[in-house]
């Protein structure tokens, strides 16, 4: 074992990571540009139509680059991506980068929203429930639980946010409809969003709740008569937050991809939204550089939790190093 990796256990554990992170965004960025060479026929014939002018397709490969050799193509799309230029639209004829300028705050605002909301709900809920129902007690609430959140998770975000329409802006008239418009226009939307995941995160955190309730450190400090407050927050709390990271990072990324459905059926002005409509006018500049955003969202994702997690339980990184 190299004295690097035995002197510096946090140092190694960041070089680790943050080259697994650059290996993944390669793959990811290859995979994009794979994307459009992968579609059978011309794409730039399928954009612009069968009434496009042979000039102008012409005219369009070669402003895109597609007549050239295909590992030149490639050295010249990761050039422009290390200089933030992803092309320009085939649809609008706007700069891509500036497009998504645009349309990213709204989604990074609803999912942050959204997984606020998750967070507040799930890890409090988890927690009573795994309380309540330690030692096969509460065998009523349990199967309460059980049922309630099976049901939450079996619903699509999709049919959930149609449903919310139906009830809430149509029948009640109490809550928009559609667009960002203010505080009262997140509700639908966030509702959404987060039904299945906080039925997910609950069910997780209620289990490793009573995982924890069931250590030896938990029946002594229990034994010394301490109040139920330092039991559980002090004592239980911390040693449940490990996994429970785990699980959120992978619920704030479900909950990017979620928007893709939830903004168009909201018609919220996100990249959700702007990435069906590109699909299906066939402008693949911007689903190139959407499917880009979102894979390397969820990669920064799992880094950050990864280094979160290693900062609430810093063994993680002495057990790899």
């Amino acid at each position: 074992m190299s004295p690097f990796r035995t002197g510096h256990p946090w140092l190694a554990f960041l070089v680790r990571r943050l080259g697994r992170f650059v290996g993944s965004m390669a793959v990811v960025v290859t995979a994009s540009f794979a994307m459009v060479h992968a579609l059978p026929g011309d794409p730039v014939r399928s954009a612009l139509g069968l009434r496009a002018s042979p000039e102008t397709i012409a005219a369009t490969r070669e402003r895109l680059g597609l007549d050239d050799p295909l590992w030149k193509q490639y050295v010249d799309y990761v050039w422009h991506l290390l200089h933030l230029d992803l092309g320009t639209s085939l649809d609008s004829q706007t700069p891509v980068s500036e497009l998504l300028g645009q349309l990213v705050p709204a989604t990074v605002k609803l999912g942050l929203v959204a997984f606020v909301v998750c967070i507040a709900i799930a890890l409090p809920l988890g927690m009573l429930i795994g309380i309540a129902t330690r030692d096969g007690r509460g065998r009523g609430l349990h199967l309460g639980f059980g049922g309630s959140t099976g049901l939450a998770l079996s619903m699509p975000d999709y049919l959930l946010a149609v449903g919310l329409v139906f009830v809430f802006a149509v029948t009640l008239d109490v809550l928009p409809v559609a667009g960002m418009s203010g505080h009262s226009s997140y509700v639908l939307p966030v509702t959404a969003l987060v039904i299945g995941p906080i039925a997910h995160l609950a069910r997780i955190v209620r289990a490793e709740t009573q995982r924890v309730l069931a250590e030896d450190y938990i029946r002594t400090a229990r034994a010394k008569r301490l109040p139920a407050r330092v039991v559980y927050l002090r004592h239980a709390l911390p040693n449940t937050l490990t996994p429970t990271l785990t699980v959120s990072g992978m619920i704030l990324a479900s909950m990017l991809a979620g928007t893709v459905l939830v903004e168009n059926v909201f018609a919220w002005p996100g990249v959700g939204a702007e990435l069906v409509h590109s699909v299906i006018v066939k402008d693949y500049p911007v689903v190139q550089a959407v499917a880009l955003f979102f894979g390397s969202a969820v990669l920064l994702i799992n880094l950050v939790v990864d280094i979160a997690i290693a900062v609430v339980d810093p063994r993680s990184t002495i057990k790899e190093s």
